[in-house]
């Protein structure tokens, strides 16, 4: 799902805590991975974080124009009220903690040369699951109004389902846009071991998923009826 936490009076004004806090998050992932790895010349570094940077900055430019004011409201997740106690573990676990480790884990395996080595041809499919999964994520942002970096019931701006766009093949297209990145990431940077935390990163969008669908199907009006038509959460045919 996801759900942008507008408040419904179009406010676009960010304050400084929320333009720094993504630019220190940047930095950090920027410069962690090359720290672990010792080294600067790791051109698959800089090939994904290049790859990285262009679907962030495309999935801010679309939806803004869409939805002026959706930025805005979904800088401020630390604010807003009715975030399910859980996600505000699961959240930063799974929107820096997890890919952050899965940057420094690779850049161990840099520095020290762990094998098994990955081949230029498994690399290359990491990053076609990064693009790939960056792609859909994208799309469900641009068609969900409601999207959020929260769980939470946005009943002030009529909170609705959205099952149209890659809503209609699954109920959290984003979430699985995100596991196939995170699968993508440790494969892009040529690391067997930083498969690791990518599976920690399945294991708890499993997690997140079903909480958040127990949350939707009991809290928001037509989620029971959507559940019907589009019957599954992150795989279509499987799960």
């Amino acid at each position: 799902m996801g759900t942008d936490t507008q408040n419904g009076q179009g406010q676009t004004g960010l304050s400084a805590q929320q333009v720094l806090r993504p630019l220190a998050s940047l930095v950090i992932m920027v410069g962690a991975p090359f720290l672990a790895a010792g080294r600067l010349d790791w051109w698959a570094a800089w090939a994904l974080i290049a790859v990285t940077l262009a679907l962030s900055a495309v999935s801010r430019i679309i939806p803004a124009r869409r939805n002026p004011d959706l930025l805005a409201e979904r800088a401020r997740f630390a604010e807003v009220e009715g975030v399910k106690s859980w996600d505000r573990v699961l959240m930063p676990l799974m929107a820096l903690v997890i890919p952050l480790l899965t940057w420094v884990v690779a850049g161990l395996n840099v520095r020290f040369g762990w094998l098994p080595a990955v081949s230029p041809a498994v690399q290359a499919l990491g990053f076609l699951l990064v693009l790939a999964g960056g792609i859909l994520a994208t799309w469900a942002i641009v068609e969900n109004r409601f999207f959020s970096a929260v769980v939470r019931i946005q009943q002030e701006r009529g909170h609705e389902v959205i099952s149209s766009g890659p809503y209609r093949l699954v109920r959290h297209p984003a979430y699985a846009g995100g596991l196939a990145a995170g699968i993508g990431t440790g494969l892009a940077l040529g690391s067997v071991w930083a498969l690791i935390p990518g599976a920690l990163m399945a294991a708890l969008t499993v997690v997140r998923t079903a909480l958040e669908d127990r949350t939707l199907r009991a809290e928001l009006p037509g989620y029971e009826d959507y559940t019907r038509r589009t019957r599954h959460r992150l795989l279509p045919g499987i799960w």
